[in-house]
């Protein structure tokens, strides 16, 4: 499957750099204590932690810390964040970051644990987290399972990491690897409208911090707006991406009486989810409402009925991760966007044959 990548370089630059001591002069404070907010070492006052930040942000400042990543002393491990590792999705993307780590030569450190808030205080964001600089050569991080302030840190640091599913967020220039969302959910929405006459079309968002989401929720709505279809708060339902959500969901539309025709699930967890809602209640699929969902994971082809879906090369985006990480550890440099193409898949669920 082609991979669209745009290559664009660590950024290096020939003037001269700011060191610790211009950010202590601008902040009015010591060197220790813009030290101890850099490496999260120690408490330091909120208010005195936001002038270091912001000396930081205007000189640009990268401590010299990432010389010494690139100089060698390496752990040979790198570590893999996540939010859980319970459903397909997660195990089909750990396969990949797997697959890359042994190819690199480097072990595979995982945890998983619940998604930590974007702004959630740096103070209470550097504590306690299982590995990093001091363990790992770099990490991969999946959406938010750290907050923005963390993988603002690391990259102050020159820490090696990589983020999977999610964009870098503003000032932060680090790896990303995503899939492309829009146009995919696009695609099986024009096919509910245009194939299978669907008109009435519930969707599941994901969490609410969920790129991912975002992006099909878009796609959702520009096909609606393209065909003449209102928009209808009524049909757009939290899935949460898992199947317990997403059938308490669609099990509230029926209690309260909401007509659909349609579901486009957020992932194929919540169409599950979706399809157990409409099976106990009797109601047919497809013939009274058409299921999809997005990953194509790989029960959806042996679903009774087989599940629409939109294709998404979950595993090969979880190698390109680990790829471009081994190559920040030690080149020091990687692709900036990797972004992978996803294709619909149209099976018996949407009405299909």
């Amino acid at each position: 499957m082609p991979v669209l990548i745009q290559s664009a370089p660590i950024p290096r630059t020939a003037q001269r750099r700011p060191t610790i001591s211009d950010v202590a002069k601008m902040a009015n404070v010591s060197i220790a204590t813009v030290s101890r907010v850099v490496n999260g070492s120690a408490s330091v006052a909120e208010d005195t932690a936001q002038q270091v930040w912001q000396a930081i942000d205007t000189l640009n400042y990268m401590p010299s810390s990432a010389a010494r990543f690139l100089a060698g002393r390496r752990s040979g491990s790198i570590g893999l964040y996540l939010s859980r590792t319970s459903t397909a999705f997660f195990a089909s993307m750990m396969q990949g970051v797997e697959a890359g780590a042994r190819e690199g030569g480097f072990e595979l450190l995982i945890h998983a644990h619940p998604q930590v808030a974007r702004e959630a205080s740096r103070a209470s964001s550097q504590v306690g987290l299982p590995f990093g600089e001091h363990n790992t050569d770099g990490i991969l991080v999946f959406t938010d399972c750290l907050s923005d302030d963390e993988i603002r840190r690391f990259y102050l640091q020159g820490f090696p990491q990589v983020l999977l599913f999610r964009s870098a967020p503003p000032g932060v220039e680090v790896p990303c690897v995503n899939i492309e969302n829009k146009a995919g959910a696009r695609a099986i929405v024009d096919h509910l409208i245009e194939v299978h006459g669907r008109r009435r079309i519930g969707f599941l968002r994901g969490s609410a911090v969920s790129e991912d989401s975002l992006w099909r929720e878009r796609g959702y709505l520009e096909s609606l707006a393209a065909h003449g279809i209102a928009a209808d708060a009524a049909l757009m339902a939290v899935g949460a991406f898992t199947d317990e959500v997403a059938q308490a969901a669609v099990e509230d539309w029926l209690r309260r009486g909401v007509a659909f025709d349609a579901v486009f699930a957020g992932n194929d967890d919540a169409a599950t989810g979706a399809l157990m809602a409409l099976r106990q209640a009797g109601v047919r699929v497809p013939e009274d409402v058409s299921v999809s969902g997005f990953d194509d994971l790989s029960y959806a082809r042996v679903f009774v009925p087989s599940l629409t879906t939109v294709r998404s090369p979950v595993e090969a985006a979880g190698l390109a991760a680990a790829r471009q990480l081994i190559s920040l550890i030690q080149t020091g440099s990687a692709e900036m966007h990797t972004l992978f193409p996803t294709e619909p898949v149209y099976r018996q669920s949407c009405g299909c044959a």
